[in-house]
């Protein structure tokens, strides 16, 4: 679970950073591929893997969630829960990975690399650019 705020951005703004590929190959994956619609499936192909995200639902400005459908293992079945409302200038995202069977250290890394996204989303939306894979911040020997 994460919260950030995008400064001098609308929900909007970041709702279309989550959910067009040009949008999310400028902050997690520059390989994204696939349907960004609801029932579709996006392809995000990285450095050491990848993996694939069912979009379940969409409320566009406000929420988005993805069912992980192809990938490591301990990803198959959890969900990813983007929530977003305006505070002032800010728009704000509260951001879920749950449904994890339990807790290896497998999701350690995983919680540490999201935080590392999220500040390339937050950067992509406020300056234009992000930091997607392949050069994105390597945290350890797994990436």
């Amino acid at each position: 679970m994460h919260r950030i705020g995008v400064a001098g951005s609308t929900t909007g703004e970041v709702y279309a950073a989550i959910t067009t590929l040009e949008g999310l190959s400028g902050w997690w994956a520059e390989k994204t591929t696939g349907d960004t619609e609801v029932d579709g499936v996006i392809q995000f192909r990285f450095v050491p893997g990848g993996f694939d995200m069912k979009v379940v639902a969409l409320d566009p400005g406000r929420s988005v969630r993805w069912e992980v459908v192809e990938g490591p293992d301990e990803w198959i079945g959890t969900h990813i829960q983007w929530d977003l409302y305006q505070d002032g200038d800010y728009a704000i995202v509260l951001f879920t990975h749950e449904g994890w069977r339990e807790p290896v250290e497998f999701m350690n890394h995983c919680s540490t690399k999201w935080a590392t996204y999220l500040l390339s989303l937050k950067q992509l939306v406020e300056t234009g650019a992000g930091r997607p894979d392949p050069r994105d911040v390597q945290i350890s020997n797994w990436h």
